[in-house]
């Protein structure tokens, strides 16, 4: 979706509920959505409208060589990251953790989490990227028409996960 004033896609998605026609919503870019927010503040939305722009002047336009950085694991960019905003593995909180810390801080008032965990948990992370590895070792050498190596991975997939579920 593009942004109402101009040809950028539309990343921020605000309905107004003031008013008497109704809720309102506008689809803007982040160019847009700062100046839409910066004259909100006098408004009776301001905490919302305050919350929201501090929460763009924290993430701010990151750099082409934070764009380009890769995880060594699942291989997802951090540009692939904020367009998506769906990580790869466990491993990119630790790869990207210098840019995702103010994120995580402004969006939750923490950067570790506190609280309940899944019953049925990889038994490690390390196991866990592993599996992600070999899954994508896998994947290549079926492009390769490598079908035997593709089997012996498999075999070895299947393996890791039968242990990790005991």
């Amino acid at each position: 979706m593009k942004c109402q004033y101009c040809e950028k896609p539309a990343t921020f998605h605000i309905t107004e509920l003031i008013g008497p026609d109704g809720p309102q919503v506008m689809h803007l870019c982040e160019e847009h959505a700062r100046t839409f927010l910066a004259k909100e503040s006098t408004s009776p939305s301001a905490s919302i409208a305050g919350a929201l722009a501090k929460q763009l002047k924290l993430t701010g336009k990151p750099s082409a060589e934070t764009e380009q950085k890769e995880c060594p694991v699942c291989g997802i960019s951090f540009f692939e990251f904020r367009n998506t905003g769906r990580l790869g593995c466990p491993y990119d909180y630790t790869h990207f953790d210098t840019e995702l810390e103010p994120l995580l801080v402004n969006i939750h008032d923490a950067a570790e989490h506190k609280g309940k965990h899944p019953r049925r948990a990889p038994v490690s992370a390390d196991s866990q990227a592993t599996l992600i590895q070999l899954r994508r070792e896998m994947e290549e050498a079926i492009e390769r028409e490598d079908y035997e190596r593709a089997s012996e991975i498999r075999d070895r997939i299947r393996e890791l996960e039968e242990t990790g579920n005991r």
